[in-house]
């Protein structure tokens, strides 16, 4: 995460920001108890528990993008979500009794977004894992092009393309399909998955009021990180319209777009971006889809990764499989966030 550079006063509901992390997973978890289980303080987990001869999906990361990612969290998705502190990683001991206490025969496939402290938990617990025989397989998102199309995978940040990843992963895993299965139909979504971020303004860290970047007025940052990192570069606020354009462009180029691809497209907001506006840029991205000829299976406007009061969104454009599809729109899910915005 970059370092912070300013700091603002806080204006936000909390109390001791200490205690952040752990009173919004105990407030989660008692509002929808019927549906999830807070363990250890620090891990949310399906309230009626998948079936040992299934495969278990489990994922990590910071608290503060809610309702990522433990908003995600069962039957049709997610078995658990490892918390880490705002905007951290939970740590490898955390994420290793996560993988004990799902040990199967099926084994357990871990979910983890490509950033620093993400990568070095899962790693650490996965080699760890190995003294108690787990099986346990990993699949590391990285859908973030703001570097460039042409970066390595291993140098993209994983970002809100996680969530349909999830939803195809929970789907296949509730049909029984076996861990290397599995593996075989995430990675060849997540090699179709790209998503682009724009800010107009950052987000402050609920624990200090500290600001993570700065922004002037008139002036939008495409490429945007989950923190309110730099990504692509600064430049004059574009309307709407332009926008949209602007970021489909090398959205498209990435996915070598065609005209008989069905495609899934959301406008993930970040925080402080209203509907009316994400539904305005959806629309010149669905009128530029078309143009192309090409198939719109799956579309939302929602917000599905935030980063506090951050101004702006994330674009995310995939190529669906046939089998992608039916996972993403035919198979139910009960966790709570999905049932909201999994809705026809």
């Amino acid at each position: 995460m970059s370092e912070i550079t300013s700091t603002c006063q806080i204006k936000k509901f909390i109390n001791n920001p200490d205690n952040i992390t752990k009173e919004l997973l105990e407030g989660y978890t008692l509002a929808y108890r019927d549906k999830v289980t807070l363990l250890d303080g620090n891990t949310v987990v399906r309230t009626h528990k998948k079936q040992q001869d299934k495969v278990a999906i489990i994922t990590l990361g910071g608290a503060g993008h809610e309702p990522a990612l433990s908003g995600f969290v069962g039957e049709g998705m997610l078995d658990c979500s490892v918390v880490g502190d705002i905007f951290a990683a939970p740590g490898a001991p955390r994420v290793l009794n996560a993988l004990k206490e799902f040990k199967r025969e099926a084994g357990i496939l871990l979910i983890v977004l490509n950033h620093a402290g993400d990568i070095m938990s899962a790693n650490m617990a996965i080699q760890m894992s190995k003294r108690f025989d787990v099986n346990v397989k990993s699949i590391i998102t990285h859908d973030d092009i703001s570097a460039g199309i042409e970066t390595p995978d291993e140098d993209r940040r994983g970002l809100a393309g996680c969530v349909p990843l999830i939803k195809i992963l929970g789907a296949a895993a509730e049909e029984g399909k076996s861990l290397e299965e599995l593996c075989e139909i995430g990675e060849r979504f997540n090699n179709q998955v790209a998503t682009l971020a724009v800010a107009m303004k950052s987000c402050t860290h609920p624990q200090n009021g500290g600001i993570i970047a700065e922004l002037p007025d008139g002036i939008m940052e495409i490429g945007m990180g989950q923190h309110g990192e730099g990504g692509g570069g600064q430049m004059e606020l574009l309307s709407a319209d332009d926008t949209a354009a602007y970021m489909m462009k090398p959205l498209m180029e990435k996915l070598a777009v065609k005209s008989s691809d069905k495609l899934l497209l959301y406008i993930n907001g970040v925080g402080a971006t209203t509907h009316m506006e994400m539904s305005i840029v959806f629309r010149k991205a669905c009128q530029i889809l078309e143009e192309k000829g090409c198939e719109l299976v799956e579309g939302k406007i929602t917000e599905i990764l935030t980063v506090q009061e951050q101004s702006g969104f994330q674009m995310i454009l995939a190529k669906c499989d046939d089998d992608h599809v039916i996972y993403l729109t035919a198979c139910a899910s009960d966790a709570p966030y999905w049932t909201v915005i999994g809705k026809k």
